[in-house]
C-alpha cells in the first residue's frame, strides 16, 4: 500500500485498488453554508469532492465508503440538501457545447445576498462574473505596519535652495516628537 498525493493504492495478490487518502489530522471543515460567502466559493469544495469521486477508478466498496463521507462533511457544515453530483456524459455535452469566446470579466467584493442581486443583472450579458472577500486568513494574520515619517528619523539631511540651488547638509542626533 502506497499514499500518493490524495489516494492510496493497494496492491492485492491478483490486482490493484484504489481509495481516497485523507491525512490523519483531516477535519471534515469547508466553508459553512450559513457564512457570509458567495454560493460559489461554498459549493466550490463540494464539487471538488464529487469531482474526485468520479474521476477516480475506484471499487464499489470505495466508492459508497468516499459518496458517505461526503455527505458526512455537507452535514457537519450545515448545508441544507445533498447535491446530486453531476453525470460525466452532462458535462462534457455542456463543455462541447459551449464554443470558447472572448468574456469580458468583472470582480465584486462579496457582502452578502446583495452582491448576489446585483450580479444577477450581468449574467444574461457576456460579462463572466468573479467574487472575491476580504475575509481571508492572509487579512488576520497580518499585523498592522506603521509608517514612518521620514523627516522625523534621525540621521544626516540634506536641502538644497529652490531658488539659487545652494546645498546645506546637516545632521541630528533625536528624533522629532
Amino acid at each position: 500500500m502506497i499514499n500518493y498525493l490524495d489516494i492510496t493504492i493497494h496492491r492485492t495478490p491478483t490486482d490493484w485498488k484504489m481509495s481516497v487518502y485523507r491525512k490523519p489530522l483531516f477535519t471534515d471543515t469547508i466553508i459553512p453554508y450559513t457564512s457570509n460567502h458567495p454560493t460559489q466559493h461554498k459549493f466550490a469544495a463540494i464539487r471538488f469532492l464529487y469531482n474526485r469521486l468520479n474521476t477516480y477508478d475506484l471499487l464499489t466498496e470505495e466508492y459508497k465508503q468516499e459518496e458517505q463521507i461526503i455527505h458526512n462533511i455537507l452535514e457537519n457544515n450545515s448545508f441544507p440538501i445533498r447535491p446530486q453530483k453531476p453525470s460525466r456524459l452532462k458535462l462534457r455535452k455542456q463543455k462541447e457545447s459551449n464554443p470558447i469566446e472572448k468574456q469580458k470579466c468583472a470582480t465584486f467584493t462579496y457582502v452578502g445576498r446583495e452582491t448576489t442581486f446585483i450580479t444577477n443583472i450581468f449574467r444574461r450579458t457576456n460579462i463572466k462574473i468573479a467574487f472575491h472577500t476580504n475575509n481571508s486568513i492572509g487579512n488576520r494574520l497580518m499585523h498592522e505596519q506603521q509608517t514612518i515619517n521620514k523627516y522625523t528619523l534621525s540621521g544626516i539631511y540634506r536641502f538644497t535652495c529652490p531658488v539659487c540651488n545652494k546645498v546645506y547638509v546637516g545632521q541630528t542626533g533625536r528624533t522629532s516628537q
